[in-house]
């Protein structure tokens, strides 16, 4: 199946774990640009997904990302229980 198939069809669910997480998507094309930022507090979620201008996302700060391949978490994760 050709990638661009998939363009629009897969949603993320990003869950902020902590105040302030940023979310940028990055467009596609010849130059990749900021077009697009959202900031969540923690408890927020927000669902996004690729589209024909969004060819990545960067997300700042502490969050738990679901996408079809699993989960990941990004930002500072410690797993010392005393910090």
């Amino acid at each position: 199946m050709h990638e661009a198939s998939y363009i629009g069809e897969d949603y993320i669910v990003i869950k902020a774990l902590e105040n302030g997480v940023t979310i940028i998507g990055l467009t596609r094309g010849k130059d990749t640009k900021f077009h697009h930022t959202e900031k969540l507090d923690k408890g927020e979620v927000m669902v996004v997904q690729f589209t024909e201008h969004t060819s990545a996302m960067k997300i700042r700060g502490q969050a738990e990302i679901v996408h079809r391949y699993g989960s990941v978490n990004s930002g500072k994760v410690s797993n010392d229980k005393n910090s």
